[in-house]
């Protein structure tokens, strides 16, 4: 059976372009990732968008709790 390609929208709370940094590398390891990316400019910076195929929104989110204390998983759908 071949894994679906899933959409994850998750919101990390990132106060500067290191905490941005250390998000995106904390993503980038993640098993099936094909490409991230956050939305938004100022406040709304904190929305993380997440592609890939067999990703699993509650390590993601368990891995971003580990550094950055908060981590919530918006929306998970099939692309």
């Amino acid at each position: 059976m071949q894994c679906k390609t899933k959409k994850i929208v998750m919101k990390v709370p990132v106060n500067c372009q290191k905490c941005q940094q250390k998000a995106f590398k904390i993503v980038a390891e993640a098993d099936g990732m094909a490409s991230v990316s956050f939305l938004g400019l100022g406040e709304e910076r904190d929305i993380v968008v997440v592609i890939g195929q067999g990703v699993d929104a509650c390590k993601l989110a368990k891995s971003l709790r580990k550094k950055f204390k908060t981590a919530e998983i918006i929306t998970v759908a099939d692309v």
